[in-house]
């Protein structure tokens, strides 16, 4: 049996084991099967990390913003010049198929965040001045907090850490960041790229179970910000042990998006758009902004539904590497009981509409891998768990709808307010649903069309503030009297 790779924390611009010598392993989703090894990191190592990112914050923090971003832009070039080998790891490591990945591409891919970073550096540093009387001057500064740990979740986790990492060393915080100890070797090979071009620890990387590394991370008195995305009730978690330390947070959380179609829409565009982008091709439905509740004007329903169908019967489900593939497999024989026995309750709840299979069968090729075909239900109203809780799967509930004021009420009965989407040609419907969905983000005609110029955050249960450079800094203010 061929030696496994084994990857390192990254701790003061050290690539080291876990001070306990111990491992996890990490295992291919489309296998099952153990492909690499990471360090098995405790309360030891996140203080060593700690204190490695608090001794280079003076440092770092007194760069002035043209020097930081010249090292961002470095960072920028390692996704240009390793993109083929960072791929093919978080390939490997979450099974998203080739050609929907959101990982880095020879053409720039995730570089582009880094040097978005660089640019946005000067912004960091800008205050403001406001003449108070002929003799005195008000001044504000923005100032970095310190000590940042970055929290990233499996489904995206190169894309996530490098978005949380660039803005927060842009703002000139020094971090901490724990990769998902689903999806972390391809994080720590990037690690170990970092240590090549940025200053020993102004990024370091320790790699663990949630609670060996994230309860002491984030209640260290050292970490000042805290970013995390994943689900609402880690985030209570963190909320609760960051209360003592008064540790401010931004948070981005899970989500059960309306995904709402009207009779005037371009049909063809919206059952692709509901069908594919929203939900199933996204990561295997592995994405807290997946619309899931699908609302359908009642007049169109039945189209609607042969549409959708007729969309999914194409996704082919198989090997991520394989570019015939349209649908990877779930994160984890835990994440696959998870999504299977939501799909056992849809059965009792509601009407399934097609899929609701899971198993080896489904791609022979691989069977020891966590498969689940694209699955639809239909449901009478909003009240089914389907139709509540967030089941982070391919699996999704259509609610059927008469009126505007329906559509509405459906799409804000829910804990969560992460998106929304609109279908429609109405534009007088468009204002009025723009102000009326209670969430963070709404798309119209389109889904998943994010921009890094534009925030994304959310509301209620799906978590509050943006991963957005001036929330990586505070605000100072002086008055000058001469």
């Amino acid at each position: 049996m061929a030696e496994l790779p084994e990857y390192k924390n990254l701790i003061g611009g050290e690539y080291r084991a876990a001070a306990s010598g111990k491992c996890l392993d990490s295992i291919n989703p489309s296998t099952g099967e153990v492909w690499a090894r990471i360090p098995a990191s405790d309360r030891t190592d996140v203080e060593a990390a700690v204190k490695a990112a608090s001794d280079a914050f003076p440092a770092w923090s007194a760069l002035p913003a043209a020097g930081r971003a010249h090292y961002l832009r470095k960072v920028g070039d390692i996704f240009r010049q390793h993109s083929e080998e960072l791929t093919r790891l978080e390939l490997l490591g979450i099974g998203c198929q080739a050609r929907k990945s959101n990982v880095p591409s020879p053409a720039g891919g995730l570089a582009f965040l880094w040097d978005r970073a660089a640019g946005l550096t000067l912004d960091a540093v800008t205050g403001r001045s406001v003449p108070l009387d002929a003799n005195t001057l008000g001044i504000t500064r923005r100032e970095p907090y310190g000590v940042v740990a970055a929290i990233v979740p499996y489904n995206s986790p190169q894309g996530m850490a490098s978005s949380k990492a660039s803005l927060a060393i842009a703002a000139g915080n020094t971090v901490v960041l724990k990769p998902p100890e689903q999806a972390s070797p391809a994080i720590l090979r990037f690690g170990e790229l970092l240590a090549e071009v940025l200053p020993p620890g102004v990024v370091n990387m320790v790699s663990g179970r949630g609670a060996d590394v994230g309860d002491p991370l984030v209640r260290h008195p050292d970490v000042r910000k805290i970013t995390m995305t994943g689900a609402p009730d880690t985030a209570r978690a963190i909320q609760r042990a960051a209360a003592d330390n008064l540790t401010s947070c931004i948070f981005e959380l899970g989500g059960k998006s309306p995904n709402i179609v009207f009779a005037d829409a371009d049909l063809d565009k919206a059952a692709y758009g509901v069908t594919t982008q929203a939900i199933y091709t996204t990561n295997a439905g592995q994405a807290c902004v997946g619309g899931s509740r699908i609302l359908i004007q009642r007049s169109i329903l039945a189209e609607m539904l042969k549409r959708m169908k007729a969309i999914a019967e194409q996704i082919k489900l198989g090997d991520p590497f394989d570019p015939e593939t349209t649908m990877g497999p779930l994160i984890s024989q835990a994440q696959f009981d998870k999504v299977t026995g939501y799909i056992e309750i849809g059965k009792r709840e509601a009407e399934l509409v097609f899929g609701g299979r899971y198993g080896p069968e489904l791609v022979p090729s691989r069977p020891g891998g966590f498969w689940v075909e694209p699955t639809l239900f239909i449901a009478k109203d909003n009240t089914p768990r389907i139709c509540q809780e967030e089941i982070f799967g391919p699996v999704a509930a259509v609610i059927p709808f008469d009126t505007e004021e329906e559509a509405i009420a459906i799409a804000n009965d829910s804990r969560f307010g992460l998106a929304a989407g609109l279908w429609t040609t109405n534009l007088a419907r468009v204002n009025r649903f723009i102000r009326d969905i209670r969430s963070g983000n709404v798309w119209v005609n389109t889904y998943l069309q994010t921009r890094y110029e534009l925030p994304f955050g959310g509301i209620k249960d799906s978590g509050y503030g943006h991963d957005d450079i001036m929330e990586f800094t505070v605000e100072k203010t002086a008055v000058i009297s001469t």
